[in-house]
């Protein structure tokens, strides 16, 4: 680290800078935030202990500047193959869930900048077609005898030993735990913080839960906690409006209880749902809904999947997808047993990779991770040309 002495007066200014902003913090921030000057990193950095930006704004920064978050934009939120540009893609969930829990955490005094790290990162282990194709990918992968595919543990995955070529961006604990953490029912609701982790318990969460899906992970800072409720709100009243938009239900069909408390549109539905967290989690160790709202919200979230989700209509690619799943997987795997070097596996992916990453995996990893960074788009560039008009040609006329 640079001695005080050592630095230029225009450094001296930005460091002077930044321990006014932790001082701040100091003033401003509820007992039960997480301080930036907090940041547990795994391997220390000299450079940013002599830089001047704190810690999880710096996580924010890699994050949105990652290879990955990029590939948000042609990642299927709920609807895939639909030819409708205002239908909601991964990309603008992601920025609504940052925006919904930056507002909750400024009214609780918590670190916007960690939330906004974790809210941008928690998303990126999304595999094309969304949820579908994470069930069968995850399938693939237990045949292959690598365990459950889990898009929370491929986020922490990718930003840790798959970005950078293979190094990762080196963020902070708090922010990956929050990553690792944001998937949960709102049933867990209120949502207290377990706050004492190292990266070892991190380690051990992943492997437990690649294991054993079923296990609830509680994150370990308040934000990561805010993040996890603000998903919730981000997807439910937004998928809502996108089906209604497709003609897949009406505001009427909405359960008249929810209409009543929350409204019928993703505006309103949003406002009321922020205003009761924000309400119900003033000055406490935790955030929570009220009763009322949160079975408002769970009675929404079983609306959404009979209604919505599970709507055969959206499913007719189903099988279709199923089969160019396998098929690149198996494709991949043996181009990897047979080092063709001359496959798109190694020339678009291992190719780039340093030689700890290509050491650390085996093709099946490395198959999973090739796959599950591709947008839906260059998934489907890859499948045979037949099987690709077919799907497409399946939704251009449904919607």
């Amino acid at each position: 680290m640079k001695a005080q002495s050592d630095r230029s007066p225009g450094e001296k200014q930005l460091k002077a800078i930044h321990d006014a902003l932790d001082r701040r913090e100091a003033q401003w921030f509820s007992p039960y935030a997480a301080a930036s000057k907090a940041g547990v990193r795994r391997k220390p950095e000299k450079r940013l202990e002599a830089g001047y930006r704190q810690h999880y704004a710096l996580d924010a920064d890699r994050i949105l500047h990652s290879r990955a978050y990029s590939r948000y934009i042609d990642k299927t939120q709920v609807f895939s193959l639909i030819w409708n540009d205002h239908i909601t893609h991964r990309v603008l969930h992601v920025q609504l869930v940052s925006k919904i829990a930056r507002t909750i955490g400024r009214f609780l005094g918590l670190n916007e900048d960690l939330i906004e790290a974790v809210a941008l990162g928690h998303d990126i282990g999304h595999v094309p077609f969304g949820h579908d194709g994470e069930k069968i990918l995850s399938g693939l992968c237990k045949s292959a005898g690598i365990g459950h595919f889990l898009h929370n543990v491929q986020s922490v995955h990718f930003l840790e030993t798959v970005e950078q070529s293979g190094l990762g961006w080196n963020l902070c604990l708090q922010t990956l735990d929050g990553i690792l953490c944001h998937d949960g029912e709102v049933r867990c609701s209120p949502l207290k913080p377990h706050a004492v982790k190292t990266f070892a318990s991190h380690a051990a969460e992943i492997e437990n839960k690649i294991t054993d899906p079923r296990i609830q992970l509680v994150p370990m800072t308040m934000e990561g906690c805010v993040v996890r409720m603000a998903d919730t709100i981000g997807y439910i009243g937004r998928d809502i409006e996108d089906a209604v938009r497709l003609g897949l239900i009406t505001r009427g069909d909405l359960p008249r209880d929810c209409r009543e408390l929350l409204g019928d549109t993703n505006g309103t539905i949003v406002y009321s749902l922020v205003t009761d967290l924000i309400t119900n989690s003033l000055g406490q160790a935790h955030v929570a809904f009220s009763d009322q709202a949160a079975q408002a919200v769970n009675r929404l979230k079983a609306f959404n999947l009979e209604r919505i989700y599970l709507n055969p209509k959206i499913k007719a690619h189903l099988d279709t997808v199923t089969r160019l799943f396998t098929i690149l997987f198996e494709a991949y795997l043996e181009d990897l047993e047979k080092d063709r070097r001359e496959a798109v596996v190694f020339k678009r992916f291992l190719d780039n990779m340093s030689p700890d990453y290509r050491h650390r995996y085996g093709n099946a990893h490395i198959v999973k991770d090739f796959i599950a960074g591709m947008t839906d788009r260059y998934f489907l560039e890859q499948c045979p040309e037949a099987d690709r008009r077919k799907l497409l040609d399946t939704y251009r006329d449904m919607f």
